[in-house]
């Protein structure tokens, strides 16, 4: 027996200092990959980072959005945690027979304990089993290597509760209740002699060893990576959600040399920072992202999972062929791969290297689909943030390669030339006032003739100014902050385009221009205080200016318009007798959280029904208008808003609403694609507190 525990010792030294000597050169390898990339800069948040953490990691927030996968990964995730207890304790049986972990008088119950979790993770192995391949969800990918994992943790379990059986047949313990499962396999194999236990212990023992050093190997260069990458990408999580990084155009200290191979966004893939890298190998491969995409959704070639993981494998290959580190170890049984192939032959890591990343890797279809809806970011359990890599690779096609799609590229010049994606007259902005001149809408021009101040400065935005149907809205609330007190002012002619669709597109050269031009204004009317009628340019005033040095409270008008009515200075009357849904804007509720602050105007109103529709809030689908997609018509599929439409009529409204003047377009748009514009109307919540609190809106509407 001591010549055999020597020998069993040796080879579990020899076995397990392989599998960690495996373990580390791949975490290295990764990591000498991710160093490829350009360094990011760390803002600290410390505490917020930590918050995180516990929130999405320990907490398992976002799985828990699928109850039942988050349910099974909640299972997992505890259950393998502690049972790692369990496995100490077996290994402790096999290299010193007789004895187990010095737990004392506590023993009984630790087993007990770890045998119910050793179940309870069986339980959810086959319940993921199930999930994938007979439930057959579509956003689950099946085949072998997609259940490996499942294969090796089931291994681990049934190996720990057969071994510990035989354990109690080979050292002739009594059955008890502290070990149930391990009991009854003692009894059922209660025949056999204590040498024959003592050789099927062994055999277990070392399944279950082998297994897990080989899961432990297996786990960094897999999907599971995330194991490791998933903290590590919660922590380093942008603070303000979907912010778009800055980009320094200034060219002064550059040689020429360095002139001719300048490139704008992310045309290869070691142009990503190195947390976006980390991104990558974070995912899950889940495909939750997918699941909830706009433009998966509706039949486009766009799938976020897709070009997360297709953008992991090229910097796996191309870091191979870069640093000359295998990328699947041990390195002998992973020969045949192209990551292998690309680290020890120059032929091959020259093919690698010579790849674009925009064309043979990525196409020009999956990034032109992209609303940037954010839906991807919000449904994926490791926080990774899709929107921000789509854009940065928009960013090299639209400055570095000059191609844009032709109609956005029309929107764009108009943009630039006119202020606006039409091109109409920059002099004919202020005309949307004379649609209704019983609202005292004046300009911050006119104000200062009078020498009177104002404290909101009221950006209309293009929509509000140009869009026969968004003026209406922009009257609405203009005539609720008449009656409500509030002193306010707009630009006028003055006024431009926010600068949001050039930045979305990927043109953030004309963005920069755009802002700059925009906070001289701000800073020459002393603005601070901005309310706008549309999300987008709410999102980047809030969170993106700040970036060029122009910082000012900014408010969406659902957010005054609450405040306003809690405050009791609008007082909704009238009853509104509808059966109403909401949808959610995308960049006022997943880019900056305002879901409560509509929803409790409409509840507010008198005889007004809110009902919401299946997908909401945090999960409501994107109308399809993001992304510079406005100015587009979509080619491919079904028609993102027509399936937004959809979802609204299931629940059988008499009106749809909206807080974002893009977002109302499309549903109305929907509406009269499924022909039902004449019964159920779409209007804006302003529009619908104006009937419910103005006199001359009721008179009107009564004529």
């Amino acid at each position: 027996m001591d010549t055999f525990l020597m020998i069993n010792w040796i080879a579990f030294i020899a076995i397990t200092g392989y599998a960690l000597f495996l373990f580390a050169k791949i975490i290295a390898t990764r990591v000498a990959y991710i160093r490829l990339g350009k360094k990011s800069e760390f803002d600290g948040e410390i505490k917020l980072r930590i918050q995180r953490i516990i929130k999405n990691v320990f907490g398992q927030s976002k799985l828990l959005k699928d109850k039942k996968s988050g349910t099974i990964h909640v299972m997992m995730f505890y259950g393998f945690i502690l049972v790692q207890f369990g496995a100490i304790d077996m290994f402790v049986k096999g290299l010193s027979p007789g004895n187990h972990l010095p737990f004392g008088v506590l023993y009984p119950g630790f087993v007990f304990f770890q045998e119910l979790v050793t179940l309870m993770i069986l339980v959810a192995v086959v319940w993921a089993f199930y999930r994938r391949y007979m439930e057959k969800l579509v956003r689950l990918k099946r085949g072998l290597k997609a259940g490996l994992v499942l294969i090796f943790i089931g291994t681990l379990m049934i190996s720990v509760l057969f071994g510990n059986g035989m354990a109690m047949i080979w050292h002739g313990h009594e059955l008890t209740w502290t070990e149930p499962v391990a009991s009854a396999v003692a009894g059922l194999f209660g025949g056999i002699s204590a040498g024959a236990a003592m050789v099927l212990f062994y055999i277990a023992w070392w399944i279950h060893t082998i297994t897990l050093l080989t899961f432990l190997v297996y786990v960094p260069q897999s999907k599971h990576a995330h194991l490791i990458a998933a903290p590590i990408n919660v922590f380093l999580t942008k603070k303000v959600p979907g912010k778009l990084e800055k980009i320094d155009f200034d060219l002064e200290d550059m040689d020429e040399e360095s002139e001719e191979e300048i490139a704008f966004g992310v045309g290869k893939v070691e142009d990503f920072k190195q947390h976006q890298m980390v991104d990558f190998y974070a995912c899950v491969e889940c495909g939750r992202c997918t699941d909830v995409c706009p433009a998966s959704g509706t039949g486009k070639m766009l799938s976020p999972m897709d070009i997360m993981i297709k953008v992991r494998d090229h910097l796996t290959e191309k870091g191979a062929a870069v640093t000359g580190k295998s990328a699947w170890v041990p390195s002998y049984a992973f020969s045949g791969t192209a990551g292998n192939q690309a680290s020890a032959s120059k032929e091959a890591a020259a093919s690698v290297q010579s790849m674009s990343l925009i064309g043979d890797v990525i196409t020009e279809e999956e990034l032109a689909g992209c609303t940037t809806c954010r839906n991807c970011e919000d449904a994926c359990p490791v926080n990774n943030e899709h929107v921000g890599t789509i854009i940065d690779m928009r960013r090299y096609l639209v400055m570095t390669e000059g191609k844009m799609d032709s109609e956005i590229q029309r929107a764009v010049m108009n943009i630039e030339r006119q202020g606006n994606p039409w091109g109409l007259s920059k002099k004919d902005r202020i005309k949307w006032r004379d649609e209704d001149k019983s609202a005292y809408i004046p300009t911050v021009k006119e104000l200062k003739k009078e020498d009177k101040s104002f404290e909101y400065l009221f950006w209309v935005s293009s929509m509000g100014s140009f869009d026969s149907r968004s003026q209406k809205i922009a009257l609405s609330f203009a005539k609720l902050m008449n009656q409500a007190g509030v002193s306010f002012a707009i630009l006028g002619n003055t006024e431009a385009n926010s600068g949001d669709t050039a930045r979305r597109i990927g043109n953030e050269f004309l963005f920069q221009e755009i802002a700059e031009k925009n906070i001289k204004q701000f800073t020459k009317n002393d603005v601070t205080k901005i309310v706008t009628i549309d999300p987008h340019a709410y999102n980047i005033f809030k969170n993106e200016y700040p970036d060029f040095g122009f910082e000012a409270e900014v408010y969406h008008h659902t957010q005054l318009l609450y405040d306003l009515v809690m405050s009791g200075k609008l007082k909704p009357q009238k009853a509104i007798n509808e059966r109403l849904t909401y949808h959610d804007s995308c960049y006022l509720g997943r880019y900056n959280g305002v879901y409560d602050p509509p929803r409790e105007i409409l509840k507010a109103i008198p005889g007004l029904e809110l009902v919401e529709m299946n997908r909401s809030r945090e999960n409501g689908m994107c109308c399809g208008a993001g992304g510079g997609l406005m100015w587009t018509e979509e080619t491919t599929g079904n028609r993102i808003n027509v399936a937004r439409t959809e979802q609204a009529l299931q629940m059988q409204p008499s009106m749809i609403s909206s807080a974002c003047p893009y977002c109302l377009t499309m549903l109305s748009d929907g509406t009269k694609a499924k022909e039902v514009e004449e019964d159920i109307g779409t209007m804006d919540v302003a529009e619908i507190l104006a009937l419910s609190v103005l006199e001359d809106v009721q008179k009107v509407q009564q004529k």
